[in-house]
C-alpha cells in the first residue's frame, strides 16, 4: 500500500489554531483509493521544520508528501505551484515559534532560485471544484515558514535524486480565527470542509501520476 505523508504546521504568530494542524490530524490514518495517510505536525520554526519533514520522510518511506499551512485572507484552498529560495518574515511582522525572523536570507545558499511543485496541480484543483470545494492554483506561497519548508523539502528531494511527488497546499483561516477582531472581514473555511477538500485532492494525487493537460481557470492571480 502506498503512503502519503501529510504534514501540518502548528499554531503560529497571530493564528492560535492552525487549520493545517486540524486537517492533518483529521486525515491521519485514513485510506484513500489504496493510499494510507500518515500525518505529522511540524514545528513552525525555520530550518527545524525542514529537518522534521525530512526525518518523517525517512521514517515513513512515503511515496508522496503534501504539506499544509494557513494563508489568511484567501477564500480558497490554494495548491501552490512555486517555491522560492528566499525568506522575509519581517514583511509580515512575524517571527517563527523560536523567535527568529529572517529578512533576505535564502533557504539553501547553493540552491536554485525556485522549484516547481511536483504534484498534479490541475487534477487536484479540478477534483476539489468538482466536489463543491473552492480551490485554486497559486503562484505565490509567501516568504515565511510555509514557502521555506516547501522549498526546503523540494531541495532535499532534488539533491537526494528522489522523484516522489511533493508540494504545498494553503488553507484559509478557520472560522474561529476569522472571528477575531483583527481578522473581521477575512474569509474562512471550516476544518470539516477543508478536510473534505484534501480528501478529494489526495485521491486525485493517487490517481493522476501525470497531471491533466487541460486549462484550469483562475479568477485571481495569486
Amino acid at each position: 500500500m502506498k503512503t502519503i505523508l501529510l504534514t501540518g504546521f502548528e499554531a503560529f504568530g497571530n493564528t492560535p489554531v492552525n487549520p493545517a494542524e486540524q486537517v492533518a490530524k483529521r486525515l491521519d490514518g485514513e485510506i484513500l483509493d489504496g493510499a494510507r495517510i500518515v500525518s505529522r505536525i511540524i514545528p513552525n520554526t525555520f530550518f527545524v521544520c525542514i529537518d522534521a519533514v525530512t526525518a518523517a520522510l525517512n521514517e515513513t518511506g512515503a511515496d508522496a508528501v503534501v504539506m499544509l499551512g494557513e494563508y489568511g485572507g484567501r477564500a480558497t484552498i490554494s495548491v501552490e505551484r512555486i517555491a522560492q529560495n528566499f525568506n522575509d518574515s519581517t514583511r509580515y511582522g512575524l517571527k517563527d515559534n523560536a523567535g527568529v525572523e529572517l529578512q533576505g536570507e535564502p533557504t539553501a545558499p547553493d540552491g536554485p532560485l525556485a522549484y516547481h511543485s511536483t504534484l498534479p496541480l490541475r487534477a487536484m484543483v479540478k477534483a476539489m471544484r468538482d466536489g463543491g470545494i473552492p480551490a485554486e492554483i497559486s503562484d505565490a506561497a509567501g516568504t515565511f515558514c510555509c514557502n521555506h519548508l516547501f522549498y526546503g523539502i523540494l531541495h532535499h528531494l532534488a539533491t537526494a535524486g528522489s522523484g516522489i511527488p511533493a508540494g504545498w497546499i494553503h488553507l484559509p483561516h478557520l472560522p474561529e480565527v476569522a472571528a477575531r477582531v483583527e481578522n473581521i472581514g477575512a474569509p474562512s473555511m471550516s476544518a470539516e470542509t477543508a478536510a473534505e477538500g484534501l480528501r478529494l485532492a489526495l485521491r486525485a494525487l493517487v490517481n493522476h501520476p501525470h497531471d491533466l493537460d487541460v486549462p484550469v481557470s483562475g479568477r485571481l492571480q495569486i
